[in-house]
């Protein structure tokens, strides 16, 4: 194998959180490893159609495999991550991948990971020292109901935050956050399974002989 991982992912936003997060491999109670990442050209649709088609040449040169994709766009908007995800994982085992390729689905979109309950938010979106603070101003924009701690549209949310804030949006915004933030305090399901897929795929290395691991 030239390489320990290849990642497909839907969208640039995607792409460098996916980088932000592999920079923080000890967080992770891991170490480096060699990745390479693509981003569809079809963006989520193309990842959960066709991902194990656009992998499929890869399987022979990478230990193991990644696919990215938030649940909205994705040509299947109305059906659970868990599904989708079982669906794509078993085309992907079908195309070369089995027992070495994952998928991750976000439910709804990737902007669902920002709105934790990091300071680091509140800097990274330029929202440090204003008045009101981020979460009193979703809570009386009405993004966020008064049972909920994150925006009912996370996207809508975000946009509008950075609006007030003259904040350009930009895929980095995405890699400094995923830089920053705690990896241990988010419960969004489809980034545990991210956490706990980049732990086990290490401790496979490590069996198979991977010592720098």
């Amino acid at each position: 194998m030239e390489k320990d991982l290849v990642v497909l992912v839907a969208d640039k936003n995607i792409e460098f959180t996916i980088r932000g997060i592999l920079t923080r491999y000890k967080a992770l109670g891991m170490r480096s490893i060699s990745e390479d990442i693509f981003v569809h050209p079809e963006r989520d649709s193309g990842c959960f159609a066709r991902g194990e088609e656009f992998l499929r040449p890869f399987s022979k040169r990478y230990a193991h495999a990644l696919v990215m994709l938030d649940r909205d766009g994705s040509g299947r908007d109305s059906t659970g991550r868990e599904v989708l995800e079982g669906d794509l994982e078993r085309r992907l085992a079908q195309s070369g991948w089995e027992g070495r390729a994952v998928a991750v689905i976000i439910q709804p979109e990737l902007e669902a990971w920002i709105w934790g309950d990091s300071p680091h938010i509140d800097d990274v979106l330029g929202w440090r020292g204003r008045s009101p603070g981020l979460r009193t101003w979703l809570a009386s924009a009405g993004f966020v109901k008064s049972s909920g701690v994150k925006p009912d549209d996370p996207k809508k949310a975000l946009g509008a935050a950075l609006r007030l804030a003259s904040k350009p949006r930009s895929s980095a915004l995405f890699s400094h956050l995923a830089q920053k933030v705690s990896l241990t305090r988010c419960t969004d399901p489809a980034f545990l399974k991210l956490r706990s897929t980049l732990h086990g795929m290490v401790s496979v290395l490590r069996h198979a002989g991977r010592t720098d691991l």
